[in-house]
């Protein structure tokens, strides 16, 4: 409002009409700002917010946010104003526009029973120049607003030591789950492949590793807050927890290694040390000081290869079984892997070593008897097995009848075929003729008699001489159990009348 100076209201206005003067000029002055500036709009912008109430629930899944006016507003800067978050943070959409009405659409749908806070905050104009400042702050729910889901217990616990096997690891929630979504956030480090079961109306979760845990390992195993209730509602959040498979420290090791023999079914201890014991048709057992796994069946080896199978005898040992006898005063080590493991998947650690030379000797020609002259003793001799040896020879047939007298006893499959492989030829002089073997007969598993004929003694001044071959090694006459002549056996035989 103007004012004159009081001394020139004395001097020019008479009393009284100062008031006048005043109401007079700040007229003039409102009626000059009118022509001035123009006209000037004082009218508020109204609008709407849809949820308009605090902690209202949006019934559906993408259920649209409107932000409403009764003019036509600018749009780009209306649209910056209209913010969506919530605890896992702001809350990407589609704006969109129906006449007057600013639309927001989540792109990936409201999350049931979260709290979300929408903020209009700014200064935005509509499109006749008016202006409009808000803010406000409104928090609203969709689907429903039921509590969050937690995880109340779990095991093990965080931190504990465990075993490694049959290893479960158990989580008891507050409220019955939505399976596929608790099993997708659900991840276990280290860990393959692993099966889930539901319990108590899916309350509670087994999550069951389909292989052992690894010995001396940090396992560490997450649940998402994705996880969700099954009324829709997401864990409130994320949970972890670890675990060490270190409740076993003990290291396996090979107690000790001895031979054994089947009686009657079971194999017993013969007693005796695997360095210088093992007999013909034993086992070797392999005793450890504690439960072992399945693959101490595979780490058994030995060098010289030694064919066979390995069983199990108890949750501590094993035994090897040969296909057959091992070679005769051969040297073997059996060794025993760094990589076999117990129970608890520990390790040896380094390679077990034995090393024995078999209690099974060669196979020997005991005694050769001829009809008609007292048995030659060839026990403790080997190839020659006594220069020559007068025999009587039938002279109807050239008949010689004699028994061989083994070491070892054969097997009833390889008695036929030892038998073939004994061989009787003419040596000396080179006129002689061929002779013929008549028959086999087996009197026991170690006693062979056999008949050749053919034969012709000598005559004056001629000496006839016949060679008998034992053939020994590995080609040559075997007992059906591996067991072998060390080398060729043979004597000569003088054929007289």
């Amino acid at each position: 409002m103007f004012h004159w100076p009081n001394n020139i209201q004395r001097l020019f206005l008479p009393a009284g009409s100062v008031h006048k003067l005043r109401i007079t000029c700040c007229c003039t002055l409102w009626v000059l700002g009118i022509f001035a500036c123009g006209f000037a709009d004082l009218r508020p912008v109204g609008v709407t917010v849809t949820p308009g109430e605090y902690d209202t629930v949006l019934p559906g899944e993408y259920t649209p946010v409107i932000l409403g006016f009764d003019t036509e507003m600018q749009k780009y800067e209306t649209e910056g104003i209209l913010q969506i978050s919530s605890d896992m943070g702001t809350i990407e959409g589609d704006r969109f526009w129906k006449g007057n009405e600013l639309y927001f659409t989540p792109l990936a749908g409201w999350t049931a029973g979260v709290r979300y806070t929408l903020s209009l905050s700014g200064m935005i104009r509509s499109l006749d120049g008016r202006e409009l400042r808000l803010e406000r702050f409104i928090t609203f729910y969709a689907i429903n607003k039921y509590a969050p889901p937690l995880v109340e217990w779990y095991s093990p616990a965080d931190g504990a030591s465990v075993g490694t096997g049959n290893i479960t690891i158990e989580l008891l929630f507050s409220q019955p789950m939505e399976r596929l979504s608790v099993e997708s956030a659900f991840t276990l480090e280290g860990a393959g492949t692993k099966n889930f079961e539901w319990l108590a109306d899916d309350t509670v979760l087994k999550v069951i590793p389909q292989k052992d845990f690894s010995a001396w390992t940090s396992y560490r195993w997450n649940l998402k807050s994705s996880a969700k209730s099954r009324d829709g509602v997401p864990l409130a959040k994320a949970v972890s927890a670890r675990f060490s498979t270190d409740l076993d420290q003990l290291l396996p090791r090979v107690s000790r290694v001895f031979p054994a023999l089947n009686s009657g079914g079971r194999w017993l201890a013969t007693g005796e040390s695997i360095e210088n014991g093992l007999g013909p048709g034993q086992g070797i057992v392999v005793e450890f000081n504690k439960p072992m796994g399945e693959n101490v069946l595979r780490s058994l080896r030995f060098d010289p290869s030694l064919a066979g199978r390995t069983e199990a005898l108890s949750d501590k040992s094993v035994i090897f079984i040969p296909s057959r006898d091992p070679e005769p005063e051969m040297a073997y080590t059996l060794i025993v892997s760094a990589d076999t493991k117990d129970s608890e998947g520990l390790k040896l650690g380094e390679d077990f070593s034995v090393c024995f030379i078999p209690d099974i000797p060669f196979m020997k020609i005991l005694s050769i008897g001829v009809d008609g002259i007292p048995a030659l003793d060839t026990s403790d001799r080997c190839g020659d097995l006594g220069s020559v040896l007068a025999v009587p020879v039938n002279p109807s047939g050239g008949e010689l009848i004699f028994t061989i007298w083994f070491s070892l006893p054969f097997s009833a499959g390889e008695k036929q075929n030892a038998a073939l492989k004994i061989f009787l030829n003419p040596f000396f002089p080179r006129s002689l003729e061929s002779v013929a073997l008549h028959s086999i007969t087996w009197l026991s598993d170690d006693l062979l008699r056999m008949k050749w004929e053919g034969l012709e003694a000598g005559k004056s001044g001629e000496t006839h001489y016949y060679k008998l071959l034992i053939p020994g090694g590995k080609g040559g006459i075997n007992n059906g159990g591996g067991m072998y002549l060390k080398e060729d056996q043979y004597i000569y035989l003088e054929a007289i009348k």
